[in-house]
This record gives structure tokens, C-alpha cells and sequence, in this order.
């Protein structure tokens, strides 16, 4: 094997293991917050943090199973029983499986002196549903459960230790997941370019730069709001339910986990920009960037207005400037990544199952995570080739 790849793929295990940990020791974190919750009486704290930890691992249990049962039958030829993985799915093990599964199959990558190419193939298989999970928990808890954290400092207008490291570990992993995400639709790309370690640094950077003044505008409304701001967030996620729909996606295997996928995609749209369709994504990013910043401002004016209902001791002439600041700073990042850092590829027009393929020699008959080469096809700028190439059939869930 060559020292290139040995090296990548050994990053590639410590990045899991760390994947893993900070998992861990999220959920190890807000089991903690919630034992806090209590044990001061505020049961209502608690029991929002609860729910938002058990609508974000149920989801996560759906999407795995789906998928699971959606891949070819003889793709993971060395997984349980159909009723061992319901059970564990069941028990809310699912997501942990499916990231031991991919470290097993990494870590059996590495130690082949010569890996198959069916074997790296497949280790990227796993390695982007995992991704792919790992975002929509980042959006269905972390981000969620930041907001609601910082609306509950801002409320009693102190901080607790457990809920600095619970805003610590929230903003980090939410970075993570997104740089992790970008990280592995690089791998569905024909050239499959590494992600250096500059633009890995511009890359979070500027999602945790355009994040936080998103989460600190929903926490200020909320601490003054706590009535109103799930109307609030009710109203915008269905609009934005509504823009998905419009666009056509065609992500899940059927109809109902479809909208599924539409309404986890709204929800990820209600804090950060997501592409789901076709075509060129400038003009719908700028859509959504001026929605999103529109929607926050009034929700500042108003927390500005009415701040005296507000604790004193918070330090208004701090969090907005450096808010606005974070967002510029944010903004500029994100277009130096796009104007210079961001990849071009040429994909195959073969259309297949509603997705189209990558036109590859060596990927014929080897493992292809459709649904996440369909987004990476989003995602990534495309030269459209004239006309289609016969390799670029499918057979059996498998190019």
C-alpha cells in the first residue's frame, strides 16, 4: 500500500474514533444538564432538553433503518440478522452501529497490505451515510438544544459550568459535523481532491461564523418570547418545507420518508443554507442567506426594544456588535472558499433512478452511495458531458 493512502486512512480512523468520542461525550453532557435541571427544579428545562434528545435519535434510528433496508441485500454481507437490526434501531443503537460498522471496515482497510478497491469502496459507503446521520443530528439536537441553552442564560442572566461545557461541546460539534459532511462528499467527486488544511480551516470557520449570530438572534427571541417562538419557528419551517417541496427532491426511496427527508431539510434551512436540487445554487443561496438575515434582524429589533425585560448584567453592547461582526466576517470566509477553494467536477448525464452517474472507469461494479453522490452532484459545480457512456449503468444498487 502506499505510504499516501496508509497515512489518509489512519487519519481516517482517528477522525471516527473522534466522530465517536465527541458523540459520547455530547449525549454524556446533556444527560448532565438535564441532572442539573432537576436537581434545581426547573423540570421544564429538563424535559426540553429530553425531547429534543429523543426526536433527534428517533429520526436518526428512521433514516438508518431506511437506508439499511433500501441497500442492495448482498451489499453488507457480514451484518446482523434483519431482526437484530430492528432491535437495535429499536433500542436507539442504530446510528452507534453504523459508526462502529464503519470503523471495523476502516480499520480492516489499513491493515491489508494491498486493500481491494471493492474495500475502499466500501469504507466510503458507510463513511457518508454516517456523515450524512451525523448532520441531521447536529441539526435536530445540537443546534436546537444550543439555542435553547443560551435562551436560558440570557433569561436568568447567569451561567452554570455544565452549561458552558454543554455550549462548548454544542458549537464545536456542529462545526464538526458540518466540515465532516463537506469532507466526505469530496470523496464521491471523480478526482476525489483532499481537503487541505486550509480550506478545512476557512470551511468551519465560516459556517461557525454564519451560524452563531443565527443562534444567538433565535436565542434572544426566545428568552424574551418563550411562548412565540415555536409559532415563530412553526411559521418559517413550513415555508421553508413548502421551498423544498417546490424544488423537487429526490432523495428517499419512497413518498413518505421522502417528506421525511423534506422536513429535516427544512429544518436544517431554518439555521444554515443546505442545497437539495439541481442547477445553479447562487441565486438560492442568496435567497435564502437575505431570508435568514431578514428574519434575524427583526427578531434583534424586537429583543432590542423590549431588552429591559431582560436581566441586567447582559451585556447587550457586547453581543450585538460582535454578532453582526462574526456575521461579516462569516460572509467573507464563505466567499473566498467559493471563489477559490471550491471544487469542479465533471459528472456523467446518465440518468439513473432518478440521480445521475459518475462517469468513472475503476468505480464500475463497485459499492456507490447513490444518495449521497446525488447531493455531492448538487453541491459541487458540473460540466454536463454531451452525451451519456453505457459504463454508467447501474445493476443492482451498484455502478
Amino acid at each position: 500500500m502506499p505510504w499516501s493512502l496508509r497515512t489518509t486512512l489512519f487519519w481516517d480512523l482517528i477522525l471516527g474514533v473522534l466522530g465517536i468520542s465527541a458523540f459520547l461525550i455530547h449525549l454524556g453532557s446533556d444527560l448532565w444538564t438535564v441532572s442539573q435541571y432537576v436537581l434545581s427544579g426547573h423540570y421544564l428545562w429538563a424535559a426540553l432538553v429530553l425531547t429534543l434528545l429523543g426526536l433527534s435519535s428517533i429520526a436518526l434510528q428512521v433514516f438508518s433503518w431506511v437506508w439499511l433496508r433500501t441497500d442492495p441485500a448482498d451489499l453488507h454481507s457480514s451484518q446482523p440478522s434483519g431482526r437484530c437490526l430492528a432491535l437495535l434501531h429499536l433500542l436507539q443503537l442504530g446510528y452507534l452501529y453504523r459508526c462502529m460498522q464503519g470503523l471495523r471496515q476502516g480499520l480492516l482497510v489499513w491493515r491489508q497490505e494491498v486493500p481491494s478497491e471493492f474495500d475502499l469502496a466500501y469504507a466510503d459507503f458507510l463513511s457518508l451515510d454516517i456523515s450524512m446521520l451525523r448532520l441531521f443530528e447536529t441539526f435536530l439536537e445540537k443546534t436546537p438544544q444550543l439555542t435553547l441553552v443560551l435562551a436560558i442564560v440570557l433569561q436568568s442572566g447567569q451561567t452554570e459550568y455544565y452549561q458552558w461545557a454543554s455550549i462548548c461541546t454544542s458549537f464545536l460539534g456542529i462545526s464538526w459535523a458540518l466540515l465532516d459532511y463537506h469532507r466526505a462528499l469530496r470523496t464521491c467527486l471523480p478526482s476525489k481532491p483532499v481537503l487541505g488544511l486550509g480550506s478545512s480551516v476557512i470551511y468551519f470557520l465560516w459556517n461557525l461564523l454564519l451560524l452563531w449570530p443565527r443562534v444567538l438572534a433565535v436565542a434572544l427571541f426566545s428568552a424574551l418570547f418563550p411562548h412565540y417562538v415555536t409559532l415563530h419557528f412553526l411559521g418559517l419551517w413550513l415555508v421553508l418545507l413548502f421551498w423544498v417541496w417546490v424544488q423537487g427532491t429526490n432523495f428517499m426511496p419512497d413518498s413518505w420518508s421522502e417528506w421525511l427527508y423534506r422536513a429535516m431539510v427544512a429544518t436544517i434551512l431554518y439555521f444554515a443554507w443546505f442545497n437539495v436540487a439541481e442547477g445553479r445554487t447562487r441565486g438560492r443561496s442568496i435567497i435564502h442567506l437575505v431570508f435568514l438575515l431578514s428574519d434575524s434582524i427583526l427578531m434583534v429589533v424586537t429583543w432590542v426594544m423590549q431588552s429591559a425585560w431582560l436581566p441586567s448584567g447582559i451585556l447587550l453592547h457586547i453581543l450585538l456588535p460582535v454578532g453582526g461582526i462574526s456575521f461579516l466576517l462569516g460572509l467573507v470566509l464563505r466567499l473566498v472558499y467559493y471563489r477559490w477553494l471550491h471544487p469542479s467536477c465533471r459528472w456523467e448525464p446518465a440518468e439513473v433512478d432518478g440521480t445521475r452517474s459518475l462517469y468513472c472507469v475503476e468505480l464500475y461494479q463497485l459499492p456507490q452511495n447513490r444518495r449521497m453522490v446525488h447531493l455531492a452532484q448538487n453541491f459541487f459545480p458540473k460540466a454536463w458531458d454531451e452525451a451519456a457512456s453505457p459504463r454508467g449503468r447501474e445493476v443492482n444498487g451498484v455502478l
